[in-house]
């Protein structure tokens, strides 16, 4: 059985998040830094890929005062804690074929140091050369210490309530290495 590792092309692989709260949403992108999927028998096996926590940038608030006001309240110990923890890491620990391109993935996935077990599935396409994959992971963002206006944590938040779940949509292109 042929086993082939594949590289994340960051130039063609990207990560859009999404955050909800009772008055609407935010959305932006984050980059992945680097990453490697681990192929056996043309089927996934596992890998693993880093996130660049610096790189979050928040894509629907146009006023640029108030952009630089959030970016800051995320890269701050409220929410991620960037200059402490610059990155963020999934590791791939099993995938389960459900059809010819689709996963179950499992893994452990760490923020701000604190490491938890996630599942998601995954479509994924293997060629000779190149990897596709896109998949959502949605992430409660208490586990890893961002407690920040979480109903869970604070009483009588009315609408300045945060939903506690997240979600990363990711899509990204690996070269065979």
């Amino acid at each position: 059985m042929e086993t082939k590792n594949f590289e994340i092309a960051n130039n063609q692989s990207r990560i859009e998040w999404i955050g909800r709260k009772v008055t609407g949403a935010h959305d932006g992108t984050i980059n992945i830094a680097r990453g490697t999927f681990n192929v056996a028998g043309g089927k996934l096996t596992g890998g693993e890929f880093t996130i660049d926590t610096t790189s979050i940038k928040i894509l629907d608030i146009e006023d640029e005062a108030t952009n630089a006001q959030f970016a800051g309240h995320l890269a701050s110990d409220d929410f991620f804690a960037i200059e402490k923890y610059p990155e963020a890491t999934l590791v791939i620990t099993s995938v389960a074929p459900k059809t010819a391109e689709a996963y179950q993935v499992e893994g452990n996935l760490t923020i701000k140091g604190i490491t938890h077990p996630i599942a998601f599935d995954a479509a994924v396409n293997i060629s000779a050369d190149t990897l596709t994959a896109t998949g959502k992971i949605t992430i409660d963002r208490t586990k890893y210490e961002m407690k920040f206006r979480s109903g869970n944590f604070f009483q009588n938040l009315g609408d300045t309530l945060i939903y506690n779940d997240f979600d990363l949509n990711i899509s990204v292109t690996a070269k065979a290495a």
